[in-house]
C-alpha cells in the first residue's frame, strides 16, 4: 500500500485559481462547463482530503461562497 501523498497546502490558507475553474457537472446549480471561478480568483481552503485511488490530495476551496474541489495544480498561494 502506498503512503498518502502529502498535501502541499493546509486548511485556512488563502489560495488563487491558477486557471479558470469550470463546472465539471458537480455543481447542479450551474450549467455544465460554466465558469465558476476565473483565473486569479482568491479563496480559502476549508478542508483537505485525499483521493485514495489516484493518491492525490484534494482541496475544498471556498471562493466567496462557491466551494470547489481542487487539485494542487489548479491552485497556488494567494499573493505569491
Amino acid at each position: 500500500m502506498l503512503e498518502p501523498r502529502q498535501a502541499k497546502y493546509q486548511w485556512g490558507q488563502r489560495v488563487a485559481a491558477l486557471t479558470d475553474l469550470v463546472n465539471d457537472g458537480s455543481h447542479p446549480e450551474a450549467a455544465e462547463d460554466a465558469l465558476l471561478v476565473p483565473q486569479g480568483g482568491v479563496g480559502e481552503i476549508v478542508n483537505v482530503g485525499h483521493h485514495e485511488e489516484a493518491n492525490l490530495p484534494i482541496y475544498l476551496v471556498d471562493f466567496a461562497g462557491c466551494v470547489i474541489g481542487c487539485l494542487e495544480e489548479e491552485i497556488g498561494l494567494a499573493g505569491v
